[in-house]
C-alpha cells in the first residue's frame, strides 16, 4: 500500500456544488488530499478547475463541505485559513509600487503580533525569496518585473505564509521553462521535507503527468475520474474529455525533440 494512503487527510471535499446564474459549474464533487500529496487538477476549458479553487478560497458561494483536517472552512477565522491554506491565482492585479521584499512580506500578516520585523520572520522571509529565485529582486518594484516574475513573487509569498496545503491555479501560467522546472521541483521538496500537500490545476498534461501523484479529471463541472496516474491519465478517458486524440497530438508536438535525448 502507498505511504500516501496511510497519510492523515489535509483538505476533503464533500459533494462540493457551485451554481451561478442558473448554471452549475460545480456539480457534486467529492475528494480528499492527504499529506505528501500532490493533487493535480486537469480538465478542458470550462471543466470546474479554477471554479472549485475560488471555492475552498471562500471567494465564491457554494454547497456541500469543504473541511480543514475536520473543522468546516467557513466556519474558520480568516487569519486561520491565511495561516493553513495558501492559494496562488491564475492573475495577479498588480497596480501599486510595492518592492517584490514587502509583497512576500505580505505573507506573513496573519502572524503579525506587532509592527517590527523579528529575527525569524527576515529569515522567513529570505528563504522564500531564495527559493523562487527573487532575492536579488528583493529591492525592484513589482510594477517593472515581467509576468513570470510576479508570479515568482506571489509564490515567494505564499512559501512565507508558510500554510500546510498550497492551493495552486495554473502555477506555471508566464513562466520560462527552467522557471517551470525549478518551481515544481522547489515544491516538491517543500511538501515531502515538512508533511505538506499542494492541490494544483495544470493545463498542460505533460507537466501534470510529470508532477502529479493523484489526479482529478473534470469535465463540465463533473469529476470523471480521480485517482493515481495510471487509474486517470488514459487515452480512453482523456481522449473522451478533450474530444480527441490526446497521445497523438503530444507525441506530435515532442516528436522534433526526439533525436536528442
Amino acid at each position: 500500500m502507498n505511504s500516501n494512503k496511510k497519510s492523515p487527510s489535509i483538505l476533503e471535499i464533500n459533494g462540493l456544488t457551485v451554481k451561478m446564474a442558473g448554471f452549475t459549474l460545480v456539480d457534486q464533487v467529492t475528494f480528499n488530499i492527504r499529506e505528501r500529496e500532490k493533487f493535480i487538477i486537469v480538465g478542458p476549458n470550462g471543466a470546474g478547475k479554477s471554479t472549485i479553487i475560488k471555492a475552498i478560497s471562500q471567494s465564491i458561494p457554494y454547497s456541500g463541505e469543504i473541511l480543514y483536517k475536520g473543522e468546516d472552512v467557513a466556519k474558520m477565522q480568516k487569519n486561520q485559513i491565511a495561516r493553513n491554506i495558501g492559494v496562488l491565482a491564475q492573475h495577479h492585479s498588480v497596480n501599486y509600487s510595492f518592492t517584490v521584499e514587502e509583497i512576500v512580506e505580505l505573507g506573513r500578516f496573519s502572524y503579525r503580533k506587532d509592527k517590527l520585523m523579528i529575527k525569524e520572520e527576515k529569515e522567513i522571509i529570505q528563504e522564500a525569496l531564495e527559493m523562487t529565485g527573487m532575492i536579488e529582486k528583493r529591492k525592484q518594484s513589482v510594477l517593472t518585473l515581467s509576468g513570470g516574475e510576479i508570479q515568482r513573487t506571489f509564490l515567494a509569498q505564499l512559501f512565507a505564509q508558510n500554510p500546510n496545503i498550497l492551493i495552486l491555479d495554473e502555477p506555471t501560467n508566464y513562466l520560462d521553462i527552467q522557471y517551470q522546472e525549478q518551481m515544481f521541483r522547489v515544491i516538491e521538496e517543500w511538501i515531502t521535507s515538512k508533511n505538506k500537500a499542494v492541490l494544483a490545476v495544470v493545463h498542460d498534461l505533460s507537466l501534470a503527468s510529470y508532477f502529479g501523484s493523484e489526479f482529478l479529471l473534470m469535465n463540465q463541472g463533473k469529476a470523471v475520474s480521480r485517482g493515481r496516474k495510471e487509474e486517470v491519465m488514459i487515452p480512453e478517458q482523456l481522449n473522451l474529455v478533450y474530444e480527441m486524440n490526446v497521445g497523438s497530438w503530444l507525441h506530435y508536438l515532442y516528436k522534433h525533440w526526439e533525436k536528442y535525448l
